[in-house]
């Protein structure tokens, strides 16, 4: 255990891993929390990419409350037409509706690495995901630090990325003719993306690859599918390497905050099989457009930005 740098509150971060992760104690997210206690978790996050939350008794409108402390709190999601009642910001992650749009029982909408919603322009820059309902095992979650990713590339190949620019827009993997392939038409996200960003915030560079949003017609500006697919998958790979990872078991009242501008994340599939239910609810910030590390910006191919208040 040691000691948030700085903290003036007494919060401590156990890392977990090598190169992510770290769990935060000491804070009670049902407080209306100091603004110096909320700088130190902001430093923790920028620090160890995802931080995690135990035995937190909160709510949806908690959770709310607690993510506007850190910027403006979009939507659910641009495809989310059924947010709970009275809380159009919360994105439920519910495998008793998955089977439903899907037409199949899984315990997570989207079972690849991925960072959350980059066919927008401006993808989230945080998420900050709830326990509710868990299966008594499986379900777990992993995220890779991008950055590690990226620093610990070769120097050859790390000037290479610098100059990529990767589609990413939705895989619908829905039912036809459901609500789901209807929003995911309607919405009709695309955007390039800078392979490597530069954050906004600590000035790291993170290889900004996500396989859930680039699995479709592959595509690099500048090169043929079969060439992108090629390079998108030797990008991938290096991305979610195992020391870059870890892994987090879901308990009651388990929270966990993501830099979405630094992660991949992925759901582990290894519960849809049991008939277990398993339901979280998320929230995501407003993120910034991508820069690459020339100050390129991420340019928007169709839809419209994703904005919070």
């Amino acid at each position: 255990m040691t000691t948030v740098p700085g903290s003036a509150f007494g919060l401590d971060a156990e890392p977990l891993a090598g190169y992510i992760g770290a769990t935060i104690t000491g804070v009670d997210l049902r407080e209306n929390l100091d603004d110096v206690v909320i700088a130190e978790i902001r430093q923790a996050l920028h620090q160890y990419k995802v931080i995690f939350f135990r035995d937190q008794q909160i709510g949806h409108a908690e959770q709310v409350a607690f993510a506007r402390r850190f910027g403006k709190v979009t939507p659910a999601h641009p495809h989310e037409e059924n947010p709970p009642e009275g809380f159009p910001e919360i994105l439920p992650i519910d495998s008793r509706r998955y089977e439903q749009n899907l037409g199949r029982k899984r315990t997570s909408y989207d079972n690849s690495w991925h960072t959350d919603v980059t066919a927008l322009v401006n993808p989230p820059a945080a998420s900050i995901l709830r326990s509710d309902i868990l299966p008594p095992y499986g379900g777990d979650t992993t995220w890779t630090n991008l950055v590690a990713a990226y620093e610990n590339l070769p120097k050859e190949l790390r000037d290479f990325a610098d100059t990529l620019d990767i589609k990413h827009q939705f895989n619908t993997q829905a039912t036809a003719g459901s609500q789901r392939e209807r929003k995911v038409a309607e919405a009709n996200l695309a955007a390039y993306h800078p392979a490597v960003r530069v954050h906004p915030v600590t000035g790291e560079r993170a290889l900004f690859v996500s396989p859930g949003f680039t699995r479709g017609p592959r595509e690099i500006r500048g090169f043929s599918p079969t060439q992108s697919e090629r390079i998108l998958a030797l990008l991938w790979e290096e991305a979610t390497r195992t020391e870059y990872t870890v892994r987090f078991r879901w308990q009651p009242g388990s929270v966990a905050f993501w830099d979405n501008r630094a992660t991949s994340h992925l759901a582990v599939s290894d519960a849809g099989h049991l008939g277990h239910e398993r339901v979280l609810y998320r929230v995501t910030l407003e993120g910034d457009i991508p820069r690459g590390v020339d100050g390129r910006e991420s340019e928007l191919v169709s839809g419209q930005p994703f904005y919070g208040s």
